[in-house]
């Protein structure tokens, strides 16, 4: 009897063996072009109906092998998550990762101090000391007990102030990343950097089919959908406005042209890319700079339409949707900055001046202020929003600002 249960348990553990190196063997096969291209499908599906990132999110884990996904955005000035959505976490381990926010910022800042290149991901098991794994209690509290061996984090975003990024982990059972799932994310990560820009442009919950002019009419940012060629199958309000103005974009016997010669060219670029291969297009068409030098910048972003199951939906002939940011009101800026980082009234009319392009000692002229109290205001609009020059200050303008026109 004993030798037979031993047997079993031999057996069992046999078992047991094989179904683990069964798992391996399948973590280590590539993901095929079929499967890349329904993941970035459904990550375009996204920009358009941002509630669909919960079911791409675990569409993604499962590509990574991973045990959990989230998509993040972090407050690095009062450690806060202002934005995640996640599969594979359960409440209370929400509760954890917040309580440890603090020292996960604090590392992310320090080693991004550093870092090659915002494409480069971020690998507990590659990047952090032994010493650092071992005394933290972010890594010792939450992951260890957990099972948790490796977090991989895909950086979207990093100001002074924010930091938004994509990151798995990954249990024990099933090893640390390696250079497979490396080069899915280098595959995905401009596709997922693509979807959350226009996501956030367009600030919408979901958009239905029945509702899709009247909510993309109601926009101020123009929005276009073009065939392969560039012809314009469709134009919101707002883009009917810009090509009339000619100013950014123009209809020439029907197609789409942008006028400055660099963004016509990656717009062109961006649409047959689109139409040929949505995988392929990577960071063509994201962020075109669409104004002349001497103007605030307007950014388009295209977003391919040819896959997932919302966009062919919305317009079956459509290859390419070009998003046109409308031209930055100095106010809604200066207002924008303002409520993000607590600026008092007297630095908001200073921002505001200095918005549309005057000189500090201008701003204190049209302000009634002397030219030293002016720059004690711009010191602090500085010190507040953690940058350093009056360019970067317009950058941070040009992204709080939403080109829908409500709050960003």
């Amino acid at each position: 009897m004993l030798i037979r249960t031993c047997t079993a348990l031999l057996g069992l553990l046999d078992l047991m063996e094989f179904c683990r190196i069964f798992e391996c063997q399948m973590i280590i096969d590539p993901v095929s072009p079929q499967e890349v291209l329904k993941l970035v499908g459904s990550i375009y599906d996204c920009a358009l109906d941002p509630s669909r990132w919960e079911q791409t999110l675990d569409e993604l884990r499962g590509a990574f092998c991973g045990l959990t996904a989230m998509l993040h955005l972090n407050d690095l000035r009062h450690h806060r998550l202002l934005l995640h959505r996640t599969v594979g976490l359960e409440p209370y381990a929400l509760d954890l990762i917040a309580k440890h926010t603090p020292e996960i910022n604090a590392r992310l800042n320090h080693d991004l101090a550093s870092w090659p290149s915002l494409d480069e991901p971020h690998l507990i098991s590659r990047h952090l000391p032994r010493a650092y794994v071992e005394s933290s209690p972010y890594i010792q509290e939450c992951l260890k007990p957990h099972g948790f061996c490796d977090v991989i984090t895909y950086f979207l975003l990093h100001t002074p102030t924010r930091l938004a990024g994509l990151a798995f982990g990954r249990h024990e059972r099933n090893g640390v990343f390696t250079e497979r799932e490396l080069e899915l994310g280098r595959l995905l990560l401009p596709h997922v950097r693509r979807a959350v820009t226009i996501s956030n442009a367009l600030d919408v919950n979901a958009i239905k089919h029945a509702r899709m002019a009247q909510l993309l009419d109601g926009l101020r940012c123009a929005v276009l959908m073009t065939n392969k060629r560039g012809a314009v199958l469709y134009a919101n309000r707002s883009a009917e406005r810009m090509l009339r103005d000619g100013d950014l974009i123009q209809s020439v016997r029907g197609i789409l042209r942008a006028r400055t010669p660099s963004a016509a060219a990656e717009l062109r670029a961006a649409i047959r890319l689109a139409a040929r291969d949505e995988a392929a297009i990577g960071k063509t068409g994201l962020a075109i700079c669409m104004s002349e030098p001497d103007m605030a910048p307007v950014f388009a972003h295209v977003l391919p339409m040819t896959g997932g199951e919302l966009r062919t939906r919305l317009q079956p002939e459509a290859v390419a949707a070009v998003f046109v940011g409308a031209p930055p009101d100095e106010q809604d800026g200066a207002d924008a900055v303002a409520a993000a980082f607590a600026l008092t009234p007297a630095e908001t009319r200073v921002l505001a001046s200095l918005l549309v392009g005057r000189t500090l000692a201008e701003t204190a002229t049209a302000l009634g202020i002397a030219v030293a109290t002016a720059k004690t205001h711009l010191e602090h609009i500085f010190s507040k929003t953690g940058v350093t020059r009056q360019a970067d200050l317009m950058l941070l303008w040009t992204r709080l600002v939403s080109p829908t026109g409500s709050d960003a």
